[in-house]
């Protein structure tokens, strides 16, 4: 019996698929599969899970496609509940360990070292854990696209690969000026996505002995100039401003829509920018501008876990074990475009499957990025512990700074306050 894919919001508690045929109850195993796609990921995955179906009698896997929104809030509470899917794609990945089913026992960890390397730490408890617990599926890094129609008809030269962020939000105005464009720029609002231009500026994020500080002079400084330009008319005022608490929300439609000159977001985005605005204008990634200490996106993305609550850990295992293998990874990474974390795949170049010339250029583009990220970048998206917290605390205080209820210096006294608070409930 063929699984099948089901939409929607609901709980993945729900989804309990009967298994019929020749097999019989007594060797079902019938799993579920919570799934977000940033484009179509989990179509992909469902759309392969035909062949290892194919291939195990009775193994029968329920993919449920759900609001990245039910991701960051509704799975942690079904996992805390114990109502949670046997398998899910999450992006809070060190932030869940607790929950992950250990894979060690069940597949080939040299191959799992080999191919997955770095990463596999942003899954674990503490730089003591050893254990394999997630297969990053989805490597990703912040960046910007640039309306480039926009610039030709302003005729404004596009900033150079190592332009300031001065450089981009000045020739953005000029662009939107000349054009009458909206809003010559946006970023979304998330903590990940403020931490890269923050970095560049400066941002350490940790003292000398790995202690998380989030707020410093280069922190502060970038946050100043955010702010500024929200002021100023620079920054798209209704992307942080209409939102509250620390809820997610992106800028893609008004870029796709023409209304932004330069858009801050991720790799992500790329499949959505492309099926979306077609032949309207001409775009292209442009990468993170460049501050005093680097031009550093953030990395990020998301990966599938098995979660240890489950039943049948050796089909859990089976099932991500076989996205993991070189040929089915390189596949999956073709078909989602997606920039693969798989170091052999990754060496021997990803055939995307696309016939779009922009998608292709994007994907190169942010291929090149990956070696621009700080190591700072890469430490804070590994830092399971309190990454999380960090990111909600940036955007809850900076917005509160934008609309006024804080002044800057208030707001990130009280992200330092807020941090400790995170920090002893963490160590509790």
């Amino acid at each position: 019996m063929n699984h099948k894919t089901i939409r929607g919001a609901a709980g993945a508690s729900t989804l309990l698929l009967a298994l019929g045929g020749a097999s019989g109850a007594a060797h079902a195993q019938e799993l579920r599969f919570t799934c977000s796609s940033d484009g179509n990921e989990c179509e992909v995955m469902d759309d392969m899970l035909d062949r290892l179906e194919a291939e195990n009698d009775g193994l029968t896997v329920a993919v449920d496609i759900v609001p990245y929104q039910a991701i960051l809030e509704t799975l942690p509470v079904q996992l805390a509940a114990g109502t949670g899917p046997d398998i899910a794609k999450v992006t809070d990945l060190g932030g869940l360990s607790q929950y992950y089913l250990d894979l060690a026992p069940y597949v080939d960890t040299d191959y799992w070292e080999a191919s997955f390397g770095d990463f596999l730490s942003w899954y674990r408890a503490d730089a003591d854990d050893t254990g394999i617990y997630g297969m990053h599926s989805q490597l990703t890094i912040t960046g910007a696209f640039a309306n480039t129609t926009l610039f030709e008809q302003a005729e404004v030269a596009i900033p150079a690969d190592d332009a300031s962020w001065e450089e981009w939000a000045e020739a953005a105005r000029e662009v939107a000026e000349k054009t009458g464009t909206p809003f010559p720029m946006a970023m979304d609002r998330s903590g990940h996505r403020i931490a890269g231009p923050a970095i560049g500026n400066g941002a350490r994020l940790f003292d000398d002995e790995g202690n998380a500080i989030l707020v410093d002079e280069g922190f502060t400084d970038f946050v100043e100039q955010f702010v500024g330009w929200h002021e100023d008319g620079t920054m798209a005022p209704e992307v942080w401003g209409t939102s509250g608490g620390t809820t997610y929300q992106d800028a893609a439609e008004e870029f796709i829509n023409g209304e932004i000159v330069y858009y801050y977001s991720g790799s992500w985005q790329t499949r959505r920018m492309d099926d979306s605005i077609g032949d309207d204008f001409d775009w292209k990634v442009t990468g993170t501008p460049c501050g005093p200490a680097a031009c550093s996106g953030m990395p990020g993305g998301a990966g599938v876990v098995g979660i240890k609550a489950t039943e049948h850990p050796e089909a859990v295992a089976k099932v991500i074990d076989f996205f993991a293998e070189e040929d089915n990874y390189a596949e999956l990474a073709a078909r989602t475009l997606n920039i693969p974390a798989h170091a052999a795949v990754a060496e021997n170049g990803v055939d995307f499957d696309t016939e779009s010339a922009n998608t292709k250029a994007a994907l190169r583009a942010w291929s090149a990025q990956v070696g621009k990220l700080s190591p700072v970048a890469f430490a804070y998206q590994g830092y399971g512990r309190l990454n999380r917290a960090m990111f909600n605390i940036t955007v809850e205080r900076i917005s509160q700074a934008l609309t006024g209820e804080l002044s800057v210096d208030e707001a990130m006294a009280r992200a330092t306050d807020d941090l400790a608070k995170a920090d002893a409930e963490a160590g509790q």
